[in-house]
């Protein structure tokens, strides 16, 4: 068995069913940020394409005759649509004297929500973070970046990887039928 990472310049250059066997295995909640069909739109519609600084760069993980894992993956020249506000990063690292842009960013694009980002069991999560390492190196990325990746992935990453944590807060309806109705519930003066 001879493994290798490979990057796929677009979702066109893999089966649909593949993917979607690898990024939703069966007995797994099923995650539809996660489906070809979900990131193919996005390409498909323009939405996350190079003119829009998410070039695809998706890595596969792949032995002589099977995929063992993939990575949804982008390399970004701007850090719009990724709900992570690094632009102090940004500026940092130039006034450093480097050009943060190209990153190799590791997301779903325009979806701020926690899910895989390394989609392979376990025994494979290590090597996908080394393509990663090795992507950015070859891409001339300064960087690469996985948001919204669930706290237990984060096990898997060596030391040399910065874990950055943020806070989301979520909002949940307390059987509120229109807006209206939420506003009625709160004080005047929180209105």
């Amino acid at each position: 068995m001879v493994e290798r990472i490979r990057s796929l310049s677009s979702l066109k250059h893999i089966d649909a069913a593949v993917w979607n066997a690898v990024a939703n295995p069966p007995g797994q909640t099923f995650n539809p940020f996660l489906s070809h069909a979900f990131l193919s739109s996005l390409e498909d519609s323009g939405s996350a394409t190079a003119r829009t600084g998410w070039a695809a760069s998706h890595l596969v993980l792949e032995d002589d005759d099977q995929i063992l894992g993939l990575v949804p993956c982008y390399l970004k020249t701007n850090s719009m649509g990724e709900y992570v506000f690094d632009h102090a990063w940004a500026d940092a690292f130039t006034r450093a004297g480097g050009n943060y842009y190209p990153k190799l960013q590791v997301s779903i694009p325009f979806t701020p929500a926690t899910g895989p980002r390394l989609l392979a069991a376990d025994e494979h999560k290590l090597k996908l973070l080394k393509g990663l390492e090795a992507a950015a190196a070859q891409l001339g990325a300064s960087s690469a970046h996985i948001t919204f990746m669930p706290e237990t992935d984060w096990t898997t990453a060596p030391d040399t990887w910065l874990k950055r944590q943020d806070i989301q807060f979520h909002w949940n309806n307390q059987n509120f039928e229109t807006f209206a109705d939420f506003l009625a519930s709160l004080s005047s003066s929180k209105r």
